[in-house]
């Protein structure tokens, strides 16, 4: 029959405590200067040391050399509290969870008026004090307010709020914590090689996790481990299996499936976890856990091992490979992906959908609004056009189409940018490049202007040529272009956040037509009224383009609606028996704001004549 670890190990002395400094340097130095009080409290999470604080501090005032704060080791009193020792009779361990009554309490205060037998002090050790009852507690208040000089009390417990202010006022309180994973981990090799156990690589990481921080259950976790190896060997498989945690290999196949959008790849790891049985809780937690790990990787460089104790250095190449290939933005949106699912799945009926919703998320990040989903976006744009912070790497014609791009012939001699950005490969893009990033580009203008916004909203995207970065965007009429036009910046804001997209500097050239919001129904598009040559759009502010006719028609028809506005008699109720051309442009404003309210809110507009109002 074999001892248990945590029975076989357990620290005799407080200089044996392992992450408890706060509550062992004092204690020690109370000892020392013969400064001890007649009861204490600990407190603490289970397994860290509580209870065997309290026979050490036992066998410190009970020893034949003390008070001290080193026991001997050597008289009756140390050796009956030893770890193998049989018990002392003047230290009594009570555990309040099963005596915690009136009747406990007053059999208590019978025995405390006895004097020790032996020793030096008669000590009570009360376990789990927080489930003595209110009048368990004060029955006890009068001895532990004024107990005997030979009486001395220690309570443990986890919950120090449920013991009653009235007793825990008369305490010493000394808090215990989780040991850190540091010390843990060293604690763990060290005892696997006082066993002469060998374990793989990896394996004391998945231990110290499982024991999050306790001792008892890490040693107990450890235990069980050498109980069910051969040739005193740890393999991390069969760490892996008994502990429950995911497989290395398969959160390396995830995290490049994900780092390579394969889609495939990914729903076959899911489908893998809920054919073997796996907690898919658990795969959850072990998928954040590594993506932590590559945040890490990424943020602290060269420095990874000294955050990611007990990592091999192959596993950090490892990690830093993946990270590289996923991607700051991309990894943050993914963490807080997994984390939403990880805090959803508490009580879901369904964990292979929830795990399948997430890596449709994480796969897509247009489907998120958030600000790590915007930022995964633009990552993957900059990603697949080329974008790239190293002048060096760019070539040489392309470097010159770039400072060609750059220098607009009407762009306004203030917006000149005070650095280039280099793009790789900026004659691959194509009109399809500009309809697939407008999405990102709508919301980077969201985000610096809600008027200007409003006014791109209903542009669309016709064509791009490449060789004189020209963009034509399609207007529902001229107003709208008057209004582009004059609008504050709506220019700027739009073309700064093309460029901070797509990576090139464009102008702009106007073309007519039905809105882009229009609805489902296929419409025959209208004969286009765009100027025969291109038309640079700038701000009221700036110089006028080339395309007067547009402008003039613009400007014709708001003088011609103020002068309408002006001479409009009163308004009476009455159907109009025609309709003038000021009415004909309320009728294309009407229809763009409908075409607005189903885009952005779902909704469809309500006719009164078809409700009969």
């Amino acid at each position: 029959m074999v001892t248990a670890l945590y029975r076989r190990y357990r620290p005799e002395a407080f200089a044996e405590l392992i992450g408890q400094a706060q509550v062992t340097t004092p204690l020690m130095t109370a000892l020392r200067n013969d400064r001890v009080n007649h009861a204490y409290l600990f407190s603490g999470p289970r397994g860290c040391g509580k209870t065997t604080s309290a026979r050490i501090l036992a066998r410190c005032l009970n020893c034949a050399e003390g008070p001290t704060d080193t026991p001997c080791g050597k008289c009756p009193s140390c050796i009956e509290l030893s770890r193998d020792g049989s018990g002392s009779l003047d230290v009594v361990e009570i555990d309040a969870a099963s005596h915690n009554g009136v009747d406990d309490a007053r059999d208590l205060r019978e025995r405390a008026a006895f004097a020790p037998a032996r020793d030096r002090y008669k000590i009570f050790i009360l376990d789990e004090a927080h489930m003595v009852t209110p009048q368990g507690f004060n029955a006890l208040l009068k001895i532990v307010e004024e107990p005997p000089a030979h009486v001395k009390f220690i309570f443990a417990t986890t919950e120090p709020d449920k013991v009653i202010s009235t007793i825990r006022s008369r305490t010493h309180h000394y808090p215990f914590r989780l040991v850190p994973p540091a010390q843990m981990h060293e604690y763990l090799e060290s005892l696997c090689k006082e066993e002469d156990v060998t374990v793989e690589p990896g394996v004391i990481a998945l231990v110290v996790r499982a024991g999050g921080g306790s001792v008892r259950d890490s040693l107990s976790l450890l235990d069980q481990l050498m109980a069910g190896s051969d040739d005193r060997k740890v393999s991390y498989d069969r760490a892996v299996a008994l502990l429950g945690f995911t497989h290395g290999t398969l959160l390396d196949s995830v995290i490049d499936a994900f780092a390579a959008k394969n889609s495939a790849a990914v729903f076959a790891s899911v489908d893998s976890v809920i054919q073997t049985g796996q907690d898919p809780r658990r795969f959850v937690e072990d998928l954040l856990e590594r993506l932590r790990d590559l945040i890490v990787v990424l943020a602290v460089g060269n420095n990874a091992g000294s955050v990611l104790r007990g990592v091999p250095n192959d596993e950090i190449e490892k990690l830093t490979t993946q990270a590289f290939a996923f991607g700051m933005s991309s990894l943050t949106h993914a963490s807080e992906v997994v984390s939403e699912t990880l805090n959803s799945m508490s009580g879901a009926t369904s964990p292979k959908l929830q795990l399948e919703l997430m890596c449709a998320r994480v796969l897509v990040p247009a489907a998120s609004d958030s600000e790590a989903g915007s930022l995964a976006r633009l990552d993957r744009l900059e990603r697949r056009i080329g974008v790239s912070g190293a002048p060096e790497q760019a070539s040489s014609p392309v470097a010159a189409s770039q400072s060609a791009a750059s220098k607009p012939a009407s762009a306004p001699a203030t917006s000149a940018p005070t650095e280039a950005i280099v793009v790789e490969g900026l004659s691959e893009l194509t009109t399809q490049s500009f309809k697939d990033s407008w999405a990102d580009i709508l919301s980077v203008v969201n985000k610096e202007s809600k008027a200007a916004w409003m006014v791109a909203f209903a542009l669309q995207v016709i064509d791009f040529d490449a060789s004189t970065t020209i963009l034509t965007l399609k207007f529902p009429n001229e107003r709208d272009l008057e209004t582009f036009k004059t609008s504050g910046n709506s220019t700027d804001v739009l073309r700064r956040a093309i460029n901070s997209v797509l990576g090139v500097t464009v102008k702009f050239k106007p073309q007519f037509g039905p809105p882009a919001t229009a609805p489902i129904a296929v419409v025959a598009e209208a004969p286009s009224a765009e100027p025969s040559t291109p038309v640079e759009i700038t701000a009221a502010t700036t110089e006028p383009a080339a395309s007067a006719d547009a402008e003039d028609d613009a400007v014709a028809l708001l003088e011609e609606e103020a002068a309408a506005v002006e001479s409009a008699p009163a308004p009476v109720v009455e159907k109009p028996k025609a309709k003038s051309r000021n009415s004909k442009l309320v009728d294309e404003e009407s229809r763009y704001g409908e075409s607005l309210l189903r885009e952005m809110l779902g909704a469809e507009p309500v006719d009164d004549k078809k409700n009969g109002r």
